[in-house]
Formats: structure tokens, C-alpha cells, sequence
């Protein structure tokens, strides 16, 4: 029984240390990092698929470039 109160306060304890760091603003730091990483992320991800869409016409002129150049010699 004893364990099982101490179990219970321990609980209670580690809540309100819980609720206490949510109301403090020392974990804002955290989550303007995260959304930070997401932006990145995203913007990233967005280049990435730009890129893609515009890479095989960029191969294609070099790839003639290059073609051009080997006919001339």
C-alpha cells in the first residue's frame, strides 16, 4: 500500500513539474526551432520539385553542347 502512495505522489509530483514547464517560456525556444525546420523543410522540398521540372531541359542543352563540340572535332 505504502509503495502504491508513494507511486501517487511521485505521479503528482512529475505533473506539476509538467504543468510548470508548460507555462514557462523556456520551451518556446524548442518550438521555434521546429517551426524554423519545417519552413526549411518545405522551401527545400518545393526547390526540389522546381528543380526536378527543369532539369531534364537543362541536361538536354548540355548534353547538345557537348555533342555540338564533339562534331567539330
Amino acid at each position: 500500500m505504502k509503495f502504491i502512495v508513494a507511486l501517487q505522489t511521485r505521479m503528482e509530483a512529475l505533473k506539476a513539474q509538467a504543468l510548470g514547464c508548460l507555462k514557462k517560456q523556456e520551451g518556446q525556444n524548442t518550438i521555434e526551432y521546429v517551426l524554423m525546420l519545417v519552413v526549411v523543410v518545405g522551401v527545400a522540398g518545393v526547390a526540389g520539385v522546381l528543380i526536378k521540372n527543369y532539369m531534364p531541359e537543362l541536361f538536354e542543352q548540355i548534353k547538345g553542347k557537348i555533342t555540338g563540340k564533339m562534331g567539330e572535332m
